[in-house]
């Protein structure tokens, strides 16, 4: 790694951290630390599973317990077991809890405006802009690819998100089991392969390969998340199932979609894929596509 370049990133690290005032145990002036109130917002109005905090902020759970503990102690915070499953633990605020996220929500739209009031328009924007670029690559090297065996649970949220996505923008009612098939033997090696991108340990997006002995490989399951649309997810997924192809010997990657789908539809045309006639029977598909691997 580039010394120059790891040295500008502490000295931007440096710099944000005491501008914020993560620094200190009286974050916006609040009789406790960053950490803390980050939890408050974190678990919100609903209140959330102390697995996902843990994931969401990167905490392991010695320390998420601790930060937790604190905000109990506090009366700000109550930990019981969920509703839904009284295996996994559930935090939620009480009403104190409710009124310091709100104090601290005013407290930090301030904190935020006086790092803007100094700078004349241009630099106002300019600075919204260069943050905007920062949060967005700093997401993008959070996201962790893993192949997943289409049959977990993390697996089939995806495949649901991605069905009721494809049935809310299709012409026609979308029934997963009447196209060409992909089924989860047909997704796990030596057959196939199922990917799942992580953001902060909740699955963001998905995609799938299937490899025909002697032909091409066909890219299945293609789906991204609206909230981490815009972050390259989709042709990082789309890359990586397209070496999973080549490394088991396909000379082409194919892949069918359905013309609501423009987004999908320009992002493979960018990545080198040529429009074919049709290769299946696959009935909400309006456009074939194949791409030839080196």
């Amino acid at each position: 790694m580039d010394d120059v370049l790891v040295a500008r990133v502490r000295s931007f690290n440096r710099t944000v951290t005491q501008r914020v005032g993560a620094l200190g145990d009286r974050y916006l002036a609040r009789d406790r630390p960053l950490g803390e109130a980050r939890m408050l917002w974190e678990i919100g109005t609903e209140g959330c599973e102390v697995r996902s905090l843990r994931a969401r902020l990167g905490l392991d759970s010695g320390h998420a317990s601790r930060v937790l503990r604190a905000l109990e102690a506090d009366g700000m915070v109550r930990v019981q077991a969920s509703p839904l499953d009284r295996r996994v633990r559930f935090a939620r605020l009480t009403d104190a809890g409710l009124a310091e996220r709100a104090l601290l929500d005013r407290r930090s739209d301030e904190l935020a405006g006086s790092m803007l009031a100094p700078l004349a328009a241009g630099q106002r924007h300019e600075i919204v802009a260069a943050m905007r670029t920062v949060q967005r690559l700093l997401t993008d090297a959070t996201i962790e690819v893993r192949e997943v065996d289409p049959r977990h649970p993390d697996a089939k949220r995806c495949l649901r998100a991605y069905f009721a996505e494809l049935d809310r923008r299709s012409d026609i009612p979308f029934v997963p089991g009447a196209g060409v098939s992909a089924e989860p033997h047909e997704l796990v090696p030596p057959a196939g392969c199922f990917l799942i991108a992580y953001l902060r340990g909740e699955p963001v997006g998905c995609g799938a390969v299937k490899h025909l002995p002697g032909g091409p490989s066909d890219i299945k399951r293609m789906w991204v998340a609206e909230s981490a649309r815009g972050l390259g997810l989709g042709r990082r997924l789309l890359a990586e199932l397209e070496s999973i192809a080549r490394r088991s010997g396909a000379a082409a990657a194919r892949l069918e979609t359905n013309r609501a789908l423009v987004e999908a539809i320009a992002m493979y045309r960018s990545a080198g894929y040529v429009e074919v006639p049709a290769f299946n029977a696959e009935p909400y598909a309006h456009h074939w596509f194949e791409k030839r691997l080196a």
